[in-house]
């Protein structure tokens, strides 16, 4: 009877250290049922050990203890893991994960401990899960009819399609002039993720430039500065 319990044990992907069986060669060996689970070898003696919640363990090299996120492994048949371990925003502790709004396809978590560290994919790419990475919308198998947009608190939002530079390339981190004051501007990261910015003082954006320029230079901003006192070692102001 005790045979057949271990036996159970087995399939499920429930081998102990004591019952794993270690090489000739002492090392780092994977469990055969658990993706997550293997084993620090040495003299024959089986230490068990468990990558953190998230990770699976890289059997590559018997040498080289390395966990690594599921879509840089292959685990053949270790199809088991261990329970997840999950957080607000994060199935599991570590790792790529989809955003928790089905329809912001274009932005993804990336989990380290538990705390989930919202990223976006560049323009014209949506996140996808198996891989990892992000790639073409028409390659990812995902269905967002209406993409989640950031919004500032004064309702800026990074507009669509791409942005010519001056000499005639694709800006990859765009600028756009405030409406009404001439010092600010917003920046849009990877061309969606809107942020605030601002010249130093003395300087007024120049949307033909893409920089901050002299008032003289940018019509309509030319007077901004009249009356104010200037201070040219001052760093830019924050929006």
């Amino acid at each position: 009877m005790k045979s057949l319990i271990v036996l159970g044990l087995a399939v499920c992907g429930l081998v102990s250290g004591q019952e794993f069986k270690c090489p000739d060669k002492s090392g780092f060996y994977p469990d055969p049922y658990q993706c997550d689970l293997y084993y620090k070898c040495s003299r024959g003696d089986a230490e068990e050990k468990l990558c953190p919640d998230g990770l699976v363990f890289s059997d590559e090299n018997p040498n080289k203890e390395h966990c690594d996120i599921p879509s840089n492994v292959d685990c053949g048949d270790r199809k088991e893991l261990q329970e997840p371990k999950p957080s607000k925003g994060c199935p599991r502790q570590n790792g790529y994960f989809k955003h928790p709004d089905p329809q912001a396809c274009d932005k993804f978590h990336y989990c380290a401990d538990g705390i989930p560290n919202e990223l976006p994919c560049p323009p014209g790419l949506y996140f996808d899960e198996e891989t990892s990475n992000c790639d073409w919308k028409e390659v990812v198998n995902r269905q967002c009819d209406q993409i989640t947009k950031d919004v500032l608190d004064d309702g800026f939002t990074c507009p669509d399609g791409e942005v010519m530079g001056p000499n005639g390339r694709s800006l990859p981190h765009p600028t756009f002039p405030h409406p009404e004051d001439c010092q600010k501007f917003y920046i849009c990261r990877n061309g969606v993720q809107p942020q605030k910015g601002s010249c130093p003082s003395g300087k007024v954006y120049n949307e033909d430039t893409f920089m901050c320029d002299d008032p003289e230079k940018v019509v309509g901003c030319e007077n901004y500065y009249d009356g104010q006192p200037l201070d040219k070692n001052k760093l830019p102001k924050k929006a």
